[in-house]
């Protein structure tokens, strides 16, 4: 599968609909390569997690680097899925866009100018997160800096903002999904796993978001969440995606929409 190729299909495809799911990091071999069995077999096309993981304390897990790329690398022989991962900075930019498919720019690095101008620079979609405290406006110019650079396969990814509401994580933005559709022609997808901050709310967060309009969800799923080293609250287990799958199934059923598989490209 060619990620330029998949990218330009969820583009075109009038109201089409793209599941991205995976664990939060990348923890061992069996962790990475059973998920990807799991969602292959569902027909999700974009696995994602973390080789590097930008923690807000350092005394907490920081990620497996290249050997974690190797992983996602070695998960996509096995399944045919697409892979996303996060680079953190200019100096992984080079490393990671060896391994991954869709390069993820994360929501810490979303004003990181710099290598938002490198990344606009790779021939490889990015997937851009919206900054937790960026106003709309902010975000769609940190869009305008890869795009500048040429780079115009982008996706936007809606994953909550930081308000005074503490009750979740951060507050999801539904508002943002038919306000970017309305002004971008990039694909506007939703990450419901970080603001949700607890399993319990990722499925109602997802549905709002698919009846919104979103043109995707990227979902947190680890085989134990529990044993996760990272965001072990707010991750699906395999039951618990399948049952979420099932019911924003119907809702894009209902509503006519394409939902794009991993066979599609």
């Amino acid at each position: 599968m060619n990620a330029r190729t998949f990218y330009d299909l969820m583009k075109s495809t009038h109201e089409s609909f793209t599941y991205i799911a995976g664990p939060c990091a990348v923890e061992s071999e069996d962790q990475v390569l059973s998920t990807a069995a799991f969602l292959s077999s569902l027909g999700i096309p974009i696995l994602r997690g973390g080789a590097f993981k930008p923690r807000t304390s350092p005394d907490t897990f920081q990620g497996m680097g290249e050997a974690g790329l190797k992983l996602l690398a070695r998960a996509r022989e096995e399944t045919g899925m697409l892979v996303v991962t996060e680079a953190m900075d200019v100096d992984h930019l080079e490393l990671v866009s060896q391994y991954a498919d869709i390069i993820q720019i994360g929501s810490r690095n979303s004003q990181n100018f710099e290598l938002l101008k490198r990344v606009g620079r790779i021939d490889k979609p990015v997937l851009l997160k919206r900054g937790f405290g960026n106003t709309l406006d902010e975000f769609v110019n940190s869009a305008r800096y890869v795009s500048n650079e040429g780079n115009q396969r982008i996706i936007l990814v809606e994953r909550g903002i930081r308000t005074f509401e503490q009750s979740t994580r951060f507050t999801l933005d539904i508002s943002a999904v038919p306000v970017l559709r309305e002004r971008v022609g990039f694909p506007v997808i939703v990450d419901p796993s970080h603001p949700a901050g607890k399993a319990r709310y990722v499925k109602p967060l997802s549905m709002a978001a698919t009846a919104a309009g979103a043109s995707g969800l990227m979902i947190e799923v680890h085989p134990e969440p529990s044993k996760a080293k990272s965001d072990s609250e707010q991750q699906l287990n395999f039951k618990q995606f399948e049952e979420l799958k099932n019911e924003v199934d119907v809702i894009l059923n209902a509503t006519g929409r394409t939902i794009l598989r991993f066979q599609e490209a």
